[in-house]
């Protein structure tokens, strides 16, 4: 499994899944195609064909807006997405569906909250030492998640809690936005005295500063520092005077909401 990061627009980023086997490549939420493909060569990447294959996590059009020019560019591109209103989709698909890319086993998995019919894709290849990888869109962020749009807190929870939360800790994270830096500054906010978040913000600074990607995550370093997967530790709870997760997770997207990011 190769996995390369393709920024587009200001902040997004698109992403080439590669099987290093077959050479077979899927682009995920590919919003600036002519950044993806040049006539029948991949623009981005000397490791693979032109993408066989694009996967939307959901309807936004910095996210979904390069549909119809990647079939235009690409005619028989196999368009997946979980909502009929993502542009010029060809495959539905819903929570726990399965198909390969190339070796490679994709499963769908429904985390509705952002929008209503948002998709995490989950990516594993059968006999290999290398982590899982799961693009999770606007649902999960390094260090945040996406505001809730069209969904509830208790769908928020169980998207990050109950499904992303419970792959392995070491599946890499690759999410659709650079919003780590300012994530991080209100991960601080919620818990000042939290080492993890001052050393990883930090971290964060360097790597922008130098023009660098903050992704991939894992799962285990968001249970560290996200506060949004943090709704059961106490520190995250005091802060909003909660003592209920889902009622945490509530009290947390609407302070963020309003939160104005220091200047540093």
């Amino acid at each position: 499994m190769r996995i390369e990061l393709l920024p587009a627009l200001s902040d997004n980023y698109m992403y080439l899944l590669i099987d290093v086997d077959s050479r077979e490549a899927a682009v995920v939420d590919p919003v600036e195609p002519i950044k993806v493909s040049v006539g029948n060569t991949c623009a981005s990447s000397t490791h693979a064909r032109c993408p066989t294959t694009a996967l939307n996590t959901h309807i936004s059009l910095d996210h979904a807006g390069g549909n119809e020019k990647m079939l235009k560019l690409m005619p028989g591109l196999k368009v997946y997405g979980g909502d009929d209103r993502v542009d010029a989709i060809t495959k539905k698909v819903s929570h726990s569906n399965t198909f390969k890319v190339g070796s490679l086993h994709v499963k769908c998995l429904s985390t509705p909250c952002h929008t209503t019919g948002h998709i995490c894709y989950y990516v594993t290849k059968e006999n290999s030492t290398e982590p899982p990888a799961v693009f999770t869109g606007d649902t999960l962020f390094v260090a945040g998640c996406g505001k809730f749009f069209e969904g509830t807190a208790e769908q928020m929870h169980k998207a990050l809690i109950e499904i992303l939360g419970r792959l392995p800790p070491e599946t890499h994270v690759y999410c659709g936005h650079e919003y780590t830096v300012n994530n991080l500054k209100f991960a601080r906010h919620v818990e000042p005295h939290n080492e993890v978040i001052q050393k990883k913000l930090a971290w964060a600074k360097e790597k922008c500063s130098n023009g660098e990607p903050t992704i991939p995550s894992t799962l285990a370093d968001e249970f560290t520092f996200n506060p949004f997967m943090r709704v059961k530790e106490p520190s995250v709870q005091e802060h909003v005077k909660q003592t209920d997760p889902i009622e945490t997770m509530r009290s947390l997207r609407k302070e963020k909401d309003n939160f104005r990011v220091p200047k540093e």
